[in-house]
């Protein structure tokens, strides 16, 4: 069967932007970079995501475009006869799977929640308290958590059964179109709230008296792990978008045109929320409830409440299924390059196997509230544990080490795919920054993260 491919230059970028841009931008960096100060937070972040973050997605799309294939079967053929390298691609294609199975719960929030705005749930004048209860209700009654996990489930799986183009890229697009429209119109109206400069200098100033009472290198290290969870690297899934690229651009320019993208996201969802945290009196270092208690109580006292309300877990719904979707399509391409598979058997398979391994996430927070896993962590937090601090930096050096190094694909090899077409090319002097010294950041982050 002949590999599939983009319909479109701008079909590759969006979708693959679509698997960056997610619950990492418009969820946990909100939330990280208020719990760490703002401002500086921010600063790092973006230059984490320039020197480390950049060079690595040039690294898996190089992977995937010279092979055409997923990522044990891109090992195989990179580097016949040394199964070494191939157990990562097995690695990779476990940290996809674990991702969604917590993934697809709080995907299931964000529409559970558009839906809960639509429908007037939420009415104006509603206490702090009553807010929080609506959050805290979801959460208790497995069933109902349940049906939007299994909704978002069924939903991804059914746009990938029908392929990259008629299925992943035409949905993708139609999504991402509507994310960067809705988010410019959030943005704008957020600036014009009562305290919004505020919130902005909270943002995008750094306060380094707060950093202080941090800890510059707890601020350090979040923005690092930030620059990686943000773009998915390490668990090949933006690997597998480059198996459907032709050579006619070089890798480099495409990757910039993704962080870009990315970037924009993180920062705008910053914009949107912080200015309304500080116009109505509300902590903007919330943590994870920041999305689900905060936001709605400041819904709930602005004016057209309801209809922001909406917009926003709108927005917030089209990021989390972009990556849903791109996600579920690296699984499945990995099971029909590796095993032969039709794409029918690959995508009922794989639902099944998603549905089934969510459900522990769902009941963590009900039935199963008393199970504690790794370091005392509920099973949500444990499998983000497993993805965000092992998968993701352990796989992004293991990507590194093998586009540079000789005991891998080598860096020569490398360098001609990655410079392969028109556009930005890769410049060689790069070379030792990429043999000594991003290997030693990646290696801090993964030991940091274990520690």
């Amino acid at each position: 069967m002949p590999r599939e491919s983009f319909n479109s230059r701008i079909g590759f970028i969006l979708v693959s932007a679509g698997c960056a841009i997610g619950i990492g931008n418009v969820w946990r960096f909100p939330f990280v970079a208020g719990e760490n100060g703002g401002g500086l937070f921010v600063l790092l972040y973006l230059l984490f995501l320039l020197i480390m973050g950049l060079p690595v997605l040039t690294m898996e799309l190089a992977v995937g475009r010279s092979t055409r294939k997923s990522a044990v079967s891109a090992y195989r053929m990179l580097k016949p006869g040394n199964s070494i390298w191939q157990l990562h691609g097995w690695a990779a294609l476990a940290g996809c799977i674990i991702l969604m199975l917590y993934y697809t719960t709080v995907s299931g929030w964000m529409l559970s929640y558009f839906v809960k705005f639509l429908t007037g749930e939420f009415i104006p004048g509603m206490s702090v308290s009553q807010v929080g209860d609506v959050f805290g209700s979801l959460l208790s009654d497995p069933v109902y958590m349940g049906f939007w996990t299994v909704l978002t489930v069924v939903l991804g799986f059914f746009v990938c059964s029908f392929g990259l183009q008629k299925g992943l890229e035409r949905v993708t697009k139609f999504m991402m179109a509507a994310l960067l429209g809705l988010i410019v119109i959030l943005a704008v109206h957020s600036l014009t709230l009562e305290r919004a400069a505020e919130g902005m200098r909270f943002f995008l100033l750094p306060d380094f008296e707060a950093v202080s009472a941090i800890g510059l290198g707890n601020v350090i290290t979040a923005a690092m792990n930030q620059a990686f969870f943000t773009l998915s690297l390490g668990i090949a899934a933006m690997e597998i978008f480059g198996s459907y690229m032709d050579k006619s651009q070089a890798l480099t320019g495409e990757a910039v045109r993704i962080c870009i993208l990315d970037t924009f996201v993180a920062v705008m969802a910053g914009i949107i929320i912080f200015p309304a945290c500080f116009s109505f009196g509300l902590q903007p270092d919330a943590g994870p409830s920041l999305i689900f208690v905060t936001l709605p109580n400041v819904f709930v006292n602005m004016s057209g409440g309801q209809l922001w309300g909406t917009l926003f877990f709108l927005f917030m719904t089209f990021a989390s299924l972009s990556t849903v979707l791109a996600v579920f399509e690296n699984i499945i391409a990995l099971f029909i390059d590796t095993f032969g598979w039709s794409r029918k058997k690959a995508v009922f398979f794989n639902g099944a196997l998603i549905l089934l391994g969510s459900l522990p996430c769902v009941l963590g927070f009900n039935e199963w509230s008393d199970v504690t896993l790794i370091g005392g962590r509920g099973i949500l937090d444990s499998e983000d544990f497993i993805v965000s601090n092992i998968l993701l930096p352990g796989g992004s050096l293991v990507y590194l080490l093998f586009c540079v190094t000789r005991w891998g694909w080598g860096f020569d090899n490398y360098l001609a795919e990655v410079n392969t077409g028109s556009g930005m090319k890769l410049s060689r002097k790069l070379k030792p920054y990429l043999q000594l010294v991003l290997p030693l950041l990646l290696f801090f982050i993964f030991a940091r993260g274990l520690i």
